[in-house]
């Protein structure tokens, strides 16, 4: 894996993340530029677009670029509060330029806090309306005095572009395994940045692998919704037609719980691919279905595209209390230990999905094991060793009716048990690995 131990592995995730963590990302501009150079540095074959404003997506338009110069208020006493130099989410995403003096009565019209979380200053956009606002915690606010207050709210809203990257990496197939995650939220960890950070390194472990991967590999970084939607439209028929499997990377960085957010209908090979695999890997895990969908699965799953995305993720977006704040912090939050776990499960994912197939036995009854050198020439009566008993019950199912996952399911034990097993058996002309044109 990468030939990192699993506790480097997770520090070089965690060091990802709090390079990118910081930066002043949103729909557009330098912030997701700069995002995407150093992810660049991951994966050289990352190429990165431009798109621009005014630019149609279906029912949506590529918005203007959005460039924050400095914003904050100065208080009646002369204290400087809600400073986006000091924390970016202090300034609700995409305000328009505004400079004056206002009561605290006016003020507050354009203030925002977090009723339950009195500490948090929670993330706010007005993406597509043109205002300004502030956010700032529940307890900061509670100081603030009647008198007037000075608005400096330096922005520019200008003909730009909107800038996302893709990779695609040819496989032994030209049908696609096809991954996403996004690239807009400002200082946000699991929420944000341990999408990206995953994604990256799951990319780098495919490039770096000794094998071929079976199936191409796309994967796209995009600002949430718009960007996802402006891939869709000009790629919809290409991947209709090509992707088999569709994964959205999206808060696999804490350490709190593992969770899966199947497809629209819950009923393709990859939710029941994700399903055995997250089960094997945590037992106590949450499931989730359309009805609690929120990020990207939204357009990739949406009428007149239903392309088979889930999401494998450690704590839901909305379902964990730091969400939108400013405590979904890298430490807080997301940890070494919670981005490997949100590694490793799709991961294995993405094997089980490479190593779908339904076996086949080439051998009338049972075959003779031991002219293979695979049973004991010499029994003494003894019930046979472990590995012997799992071989012979993996041939038994191998009808041609069952994938190699459903036969896992019967045998209560994790799919990449069978890897091995499988492959020596074909090796040996004892089975054949039939796979199938779609998941």
């Amino acid at each position: 894996m990468l030939n990192l131990k699993k506790s480097k592995l997770g520090n070089e995730l965690l060091n990802l993340a709090k390079r990118i963590f910081p930066l002043n990302r949103s729909l557009t501009g330098d912030g997701n530029r700069q995002t995407l150079q150093i992810l660049k540095e991951y994966i050289s074959n990352l190429k990165i677009y431009e798109v621009e404003s005014g630019t149609t997506a279906f029912d949506w338009t590529v918005p203007d670029e959005w460039k924050v110069e400095e914003a904050y208020i100065l208080t009646p006493d002369g204290d400087k509060i809600c400073d986006y130099s000091c924390n970016n989410l202090s300034l609700v995403g995409y305000s328009v330029p505004f400079e004056g003096s206002l009561t605290l009565e006016d003020l507050n019209d354009h203030l925002y806090s977090n009723e339950e979380m009195s500490e948090a200053i929670p993330y706010v956009t007005s993406y597509y309306d043109k205002s300004w606002g502030f956010c700032i915690s529940r307890n900061d606010r509670t100081k603030l005095k009647n008198g007037v207050y000075k608005v400096v709210i330096k922005t520019k809203l200008f003909k730009g572009s909107m800038t996302y990257g893709e990779v695609l990496i040819k496989g032994e197939s030209d049908k696609e395994i096809f991954m996403s995650t996004y690239i807009c939220h400002p200082s946000m960890a699991n929420n944000e940045v341990s999408g990206p950070s995953v994604l990256t390194y799951i990319l780098k472990w495919l490039q770096e692998r000794d094998v071929k991967p079976k199936y191409s590999i796309r994967a796209i970084f995009v600002p949430e919704t718009i960007g996802s939607i402006y891939y869709l439209s000009k790629n919809l028929s290409k991947l209709k037609e090509k992707v088999i499997s569709g994964l959205n990377f999206t808060c696999v960085g804490d350490n709190r719980t593992y969770s899966i957010l199947h497809s629209k209908y819950g009923n393709t090979t990859t939710d029941r691919l994700a399903a055995h695999v997250i089960k094997q890997v945590s037992p106590t895990h949450k499931i989730y279905d359309w009805s609690d969908r929120g990020s990207d699965e939204r357009q990739y799953c949406a009428p007149n595209v239903d392309l088979p995305f889930i999401s494998l993720m450690r704590s839901k977006h909305t379902e964990y209390p730091e969400y939108h704040t400013s405590l979904d912090t890298i430490g807080g939050v997301v940890t070494a230990d919670g981005l490997l776990g949100g590694f490793n499960v799709n991961q294995k994912l993405i094997e089980a999905i490479e190593n779908h197939c339904y076996p086949v036995a080439t051998i009338t009854c049972e075959p003779m094991m031991s002219k293979r050198d695979l049973y004991p020439s010499v029994t003494e009566g003894k019930r046979r060793p472990p590995s012997v008993r799992l071989t012979m019950s993996f041939l038994s199912w191998c009808d041609g009716k069952n994938s190699l996952v459903e036969i896992a399911e019967k045998l209560n034990i994790p799919v990449w048990d069978l890897y091995v097993i499988a492959e020596n058996m074909r090796q040996k002309k004892l089975i054949k690995l039939e796979k199938i044109k779609s998941l």
